[in-house]
C-alpha cells in the first residue's frame, strides 16, 4: 500500500474526515512530496509534477474545505513550511537532531488542525492525527549517521 493510500484510509476511517477535507490533505501531501523531491535534487515522475502544478494553482483553491477554512489553513501551511525550512537548514548544516525531527513533521500539524476544524478540540483526536507520522526519531537520525 502506498503512503497516499494509507493516509487516505487513515483520514477517512480513523479520523472520520469528510471527503473534501481528505482531498485537501492528500493534495497537500502530494504537493509537498514533489516540492521536497525538487529541493533534494530527486526526480519525480511527470504525472506527479503535473498533479502538483494543478494542485497548487487550481485544485487546492477550488477545494470546498480549503475555501471554507482558508483563514485557518493558510497560516498553518505557512508555519509547516517554515518548520520544514528550519529542519532542512539544520540537516544541511549537519545539525539534525530531535528538534529538527519535530520540525520536519509540520504537515501533521496541518492534519491536526483539520481534525480540530471538523470535530472540534479533542486531545484524543489530536493524538490520533499526530500519531499518523510514520517516521521514528531513530529512523530519522539514521539518515544522518547519528544513530
Amino acid at each position: 500500500m502506498t503512503p497516499e493510500e494509507i493516509l487516505t484510509i487513515s483520514f477517512t476511517d480513523r479520523l472520520e474526515l469528510p471527503e473534501d477535507a481528505v482531498a485537501y490533505l492528500i493534495d497537500l501531501w502530494n504537493l509537498i512530496q514533489v516540492l521536497d523531491d525538487a529541493a533534494d535534487g530527486d526526480s519525480s515522475d511527470r504525472s506527479a509534477v503535473d498533479r502538483a502544478i494543478w494542485t497548487a494553482l487550481a485544485g487546492m483553491p477550488m477545494n470546498a474545505f480549503y475555501e471554507r477554512h482558508r483563514a485557518w489553513l493558510v497560516p498553518a501551511m505557512a508555519q509547516a513550511t517554515l518548520k520544514w525550512m528550519a529542519s532542512d537548514a539544520a540537516e544541511r548544516a549537519g545539525q539534525a537532531d530531535a528538534r529538527s525531527y519535530m520540525w520536519r513533521a509540520g504537515y501533521y500539524d496541518v492534519v491536526c488542525l483539520v481534525v480540530g476544524l471538523v470535530h472540534g478540540p479533542s486531545s484524543q483526536r489530536s493524538w490520533d492525527a499526530l500519531a499518523l507520522y510514520g517516521e521514528s526519531l531513530a529512523e530519522y537520525m539514521k539518515e544522518f549517521d547519528h544513530a
